[in-house]
């Protein structure tokens, strides 16, 4: 059966609309020292990550992936909770965004990883695609006050989402692959990997 490539162009704007007030005023380190970005840019780069995915990826159900990309972190950073998404968007979606969302119950960062991606597994591929365009999207220019250290585990880390995942989306699986090799960049001379 072949899924949905189609979404509403309305209701993807009155998602995004929920989201830009969800999300109003949270920042994050960008590249230079000082520099605050607007968190909303995260989420935009993800759902163009996704947008694009959609374009090379046959049976792809379109308004799932859109909305899980723009709500991927609404239950993690906002006051939006798991019963309200339910409400909005319905359960599908509602149970992807919970599934991208880790587990703060959890304290090991690894383990909470891992958590993370066995419940997004057990989602439809466009989950998968989510999770992978996240860190397609996290691998652009790191913070500026991350060490190698850091740096290093979050490829580590950027390793293990694609050999989780990896099947879900030969696409975005392709492209996670070239970021996690890109990222070297950033680390200095001497700890290339």
């Amino acid at each position: 059966m072949q899924q949905q490539k189609d979404w509403s162009i309305d209701e993807i704007q009155n998602v995004w609309q929920l989201v830009s007030k969800l999300h109003d005023g949270q920042k994050y380190g960008g590249f230079n020292e000082n520099e605050r970005v607007e968190y909303l840019n995260h989420i935009g780069s993800v759902v163009f990550e996704v947008l694009n995915a959609v374009r090379y990826t046959e049976n792809m159900n379109a308004d799932l992936a859109i909305k899980c990309a723009m709500l991927h972190d609404t239950i993690e950073d906002t006051e939006m909770k798991y019963e309200k998404v339910i409400d909005l968007f319905g359960n599908q979606v509602a149970s992807g965004v919970l599934a991208l969302t880790k587990d703060d119950k959890i304290e090991d960062s690894s383990e909470k990883m891992l958590d993370s991606l066995k419940r997004i597994k057990q989602q439809p591929k466009e989950v998968w695609a989510v999770k992978m365009a996240d860190r397609i999207s996290n691998l652009q220019e790191p913070p500026f006050y991350w060490n190698d250290d850091k740096k290093l585990k979050y490829m580590a880390e950027a390793e293990t989402i694609y050999n989780e995942l990896k099947d879900g989306n030969e696409y975005l699986a392709n492209r996670l692959k070239i970021k996690i090799k890109e990222y070297n960049r950033f680390l200095s001379s001497n700890q290339l990997v």
